[in-house]
């Protein structure tokens, strides 16, 4: 089975390359020629731990190619996929599909005998069916059938995600489509991971309600934790406790910043366009989408107070750009409002993240950055960690206290022993930890909401 796979991004690339290293043979193909070139020299352009070596040894083995040509990988294939990306449009939410019905467009001509087109894109429901419309007005004497096929990768550990994913969903109405695609699937499937095959429009729904399900999680704990804040509670022990039910599951229970990235913050708004579209008002995601925006003003409330509600004279340490650790992607990261907010307000703001500080060099103003953490928090009054790299998880106290000019931390991810830092005159001020009200000086200065006016 000959495979094609159209996008090069975190999702083509990671499905292409997985796809190869179980034996098959892959071309993938970019528009961009100097993106094909650096992976035909095995360049991995993404930071995702594991891609370069698979990338760099299917094509040893010669089961991985590149292309940037069409024609060159779309006649032969016995499946597509369609990997490209699908944003935001700002004006209402919906997902932008061009991309998607332009690749379309372009491999239906060189389409050839028996071919299933596979949608790894996320797609508003009932897309699949507009693909199909498309295959057959322009080409309706080729055997064409469109199968929703969602990826439900993770940023960071997307490799093994693939490999040892949770499920498998093919959305196919066609019996030998979902066999095609089965096969594809059958080294995961031996080793005992369900492979689900349901309908396209089932498929395409599934996508978006498991994100926005996890996305509403994410926003409903971090409302806990102001709760436990003001009633001296702990926000990490109630995660645990709930938790614990089957019924709920421990994961995406960890409070921080909010959450960002290439997915939660896009699909959650196209689910909501793409119900609303249908008549149905999705309430439950509206509001935790809505949560996620009001808490941005949140978190630079807090570093505000940290420092008595004036942040004129204070030299700020951003420690992690990217949006969670694992990945150098800054798209929807919670530093993309906070670190503007803290320019503006502060009188030097000094940055440090391990993988994201080139992506950063071209996406901020007025920002400094360390080479290492240390520098960065070089004569800091306050620092705030943003991203949860394990390095940070270990900063030594002693050089926290030889380094810093005032030893105060606003730790967004919970990720510091509070009580340990403590012991060596560090205070942190966590999300949802009962001392966080008490390390919080009081103040008379205006809030930063206020000064922001």
């Amino acid at each position: 089975m000959k495979v094609t796979v159209i996008g090069t991004g975190y999702v083509g690339l990671v499905a292409g390359a997985c796809i190869s290293d179980f034996g098959f043979e892959v071309t993938c193909i970019d528009k961009d020629e100097n993106k094909v070139e650096a992976l035909r020299s095995g360049q991995v352009p993404i930071y995702e731990p594991g891609l370069a070596e698979i990338v760099n040894r299917s094509q040893q083995r010669e089961t991985l190619s590149f292309a940037s040509a069409y024609q060159d990988a779309i006649p032969n294939a016995d499946v597509v996929f369609i990997a490209v990306g699908t944003p935001t449009k700002d004006e209402d939410g919906s997902a932008d599909i061009s991309a998607v019905i332009a690749a379309a467009e372009e491999l239906a001509p060189l389409l050839r005998g028996r071919t299933v087109v596979a949608t790894k894109s996320t797609v508003p429901i009932g897309t699949g069916m507009r693909l199909e419309a498309l295959f057959r007005s322009m080409v309706p004497d080729a055997e064409v059938t469109v199968v929703s096929n969602p990826e439900f990768l993770r940023e960071g550990s997307a490799v093994r995600d693939f490999v040892e994913p949770d499920r498998v969903v093919i959305g196919a109405e066609e019996s030998w489509a979902a066999s095609a695609m089965r096969e594809i699937y059958s080294p995961i499937e031996q080793r005992g991971t369900p492979v689900l095959v349901v309908d396209r429009a089932t498929a395409e729904i599934s996508k978006y309600a498991a994100n926005s399900f996890l996305a509403t999680k994410i926003a409903f704990i971090n409302e806990v934790a102001d709760l436990c804040e003001q009633a001296g509670g702990d926000v990490q022990s109630v995660a645990d406790a709930i938790g614990l039910d089957a019924r709920i599951g421990s994961q995406f229970l960890k409070a921080g910043p909010g959450f960002g990235g290439s997915c939660f913050p896009k699909d959650t708004r196209a689910f909501i366009n793409s119900s609303e579209r249908l008549g149905i008002r999705q309430r439950v995601v509206s509001a935790a989408v809505h949560a996620n925006e009001a808490r941005k003003l949140h978190l630079v409330q807090r570093v505000a107070d940290a420092c008595g509600g004036d942040l004129s004279d204070v030299r700020v340490a951003v420690l992690g750009l990217a949006f969670k650790a694992g990945t150098d992607d800054l798209r929807e990261s919670p530093s993309l409002f906070v670190v503007p907010e803290l320019v503006r307000l502060a009188a030097e703001v000094r940055a440090h993240d391990p993988v994201a500080m080139p992506a950063a060099r071209d996406t901020f103003t007025g920002l400094n950055y360390g080479a290492t953490a240390e520098e960065a928090l070089d004569g800091a009054d306050v620092a705030v960690i943003l991203t949860d790299w394990p390095e940070y998880r270990t900063l030594d106290p002693e050089m926290l206290t030889r380094t810093m000019r005032n030893n105060v931390i606003v730790d967004l991810r919970n990720t510091l022993d509070a009580d340990r830092l403590g012991d060596f005159g560090v205070s942190v001020i966590g999300i949802g930890r009962r001392e966080t009200i008490d390390t919080v000086a009081s103040h008379e200065k205006p809030s930063y909401s206020q000064a922001a006016e």
